[in-house]
Formats: C-alpha cells, sequence, structure tokens
C-alpha cells in the first residue's frame, strides 16, 4: 500500500471524505457547481449567436445607401445618403468587425478543444482573459449603438424649430437597415454581457 492510501485509510471516515473531495480536481462534481460540459456547450452556443449578430449588424450598416427627393421650401431636392456620410456609422462598423473577429477566435479556440475533448476554459488566468475582453467588447457595442441610435432619431424627427424635413421619409431604406443594425448591435452587446456573466460563474465555481 502507497503511503498516501496508507494515510488515507487511517483517518475517519469524515476526514477521509474531505481529503478527497479537496484533491479532487476543481471541474468535478465535488469541486464545482455547474459541470463542465454545461458550461462549454452554452459557452458555444453564445460565441455562434454573437457572430451571428455582428455580422448581421455589420452586412446592415455597410449596405445601408439610398438615393431619393425631399422637398425644401417649395423646391424637390436630390439627396443621397451613405452610412460612410457619419463618424458614429463608422465607429458602429469598426467595433461590429472586431467583436465578430473576437467571436470568430474564440468560437475556433473553443471547438478545437472540445475536438481535442478538453475543456473550453483551460485555466482561471485565461479565464480572466476572456472576461475582461467580453467586458470592453460589450461596453464598445453600447458606445457604438447609443452613438449611431442619436444619429438615426435625428434622422426620423428632424430638428425642432427649424425647417429640416424628416430625412427618413425619402430615404427609408436606408434607415430601415441603420435601425436594424443599431438593433442587432444592442443584442450582440447583451450576448456578450450574458458570455461574461458566464465566465464569472466559471471563476466562482473554480
Amino acid at each position: 500500500m502507497s503511503p498516501e492510501k496508507k494515510n488515507t485509510a487511517n483517518m475517519s471516515p469524515v476526514l477521509a471524505e474531505t481529503v478527497t473531495v479537496v484533491s479532487s480536481p476543481p471541474w468535478s462534481s465535488g469541486g464545482r457547481k455547474v459541470k463542465p460540459a454545461t458550461i462549454d456547450g452554452v459557452h458555444v452556443v453564445l460565441r455562434v449567436l454573437c457572430l451571428m449578430t455582428s455580422v448581421v449588424g455589420l452586412s446592415l450598416m455597410v449596405t445601408a445607401k439610398q438615393s431619393g427627393n425631399i422637398s425644401l421650401y417649395g423646391f424637390q431636392l436630390p439627396v443621397y445618403s451613405s452610412w460612410s456620410y457619419a463618424d458614429s456609422f463608422e465607429y458602429l462598423v469598426g467595433v461590429s468587425a472586431a467583436v465578430a473577429a473576437h467571436s470568430l477566435l474564440q468560437l475556433v479556440l473553443s471547438l478545437s478543444r472540445l475536438r481535442r475533448k478538453t475543456v473550453v476554459i483551460p485555466s482561471q488566468s485565461y479565464a480572466w482573459v476572456i472576461y475582461a475582453g467580453d467586458q470592453v467588447f460589450a461596453y464598445a457595442l453600447m458606445s457604438a449603438g447609443s452613438a449611431a441610435s442619436g444619429v438615426t432619431s435625428l434622422n426620423r424627427t428632424g430638428i425642432r424649430h427649424t425647417a429640416l424635413p424628416n430625412f427618413c421619409k425619402p430615404l427609408h431604406v436606408f434607415c430601415s437597415r441603420v435601425a436594424a443594425s443599431i438593433a442587432f448591435t444592442f443584442f450582440s452587446c447583451f450576448l456578450l454581457a450574458v458570455t461574461a456573466v458566464l465566465d464569472v460563474i466559471w471563476l466562482n465555481s473554480y
């Protein structure tokens, strides 16, 4: 009998059980509150959804272009609008592209680890890194969506106490695409926030 087994055999049943629980790996049923398969599965699903929503939001924004005519002081004037004309829309495109790249990278790493039959989050330090990344990108998406919403609201309502009209009437396709892109941006932000919460659960259960 090895010294380790001999020492455990000489302990009381309660103490021996305690030693077994403490010495078990953190992802076992005795050391973690959530099974790794559950965390890994939810993690992969969230990455897929976040990748899809960020790509859709990005695609809608970069295709938001339209020409039309608008009436101003009785004159019909040609107007043309594009997402590249507004800094806030360009900011949203940049952030959405970064989030899509981040989600794709994490998804590829997660699937490769699952293929090797290992845990998606291999260590506590790695969990802290992806938690920080998810937090940063979630706040960036919230900032970009909020900035773009202000410009879209101005286009739909015009400016009070002036003769500037509602530009979304002749450019309804443009405004609809922008609004849909902003909606997907906020949804991506929500998914990243949920992923960050999942990272916290993993860290608390480590």
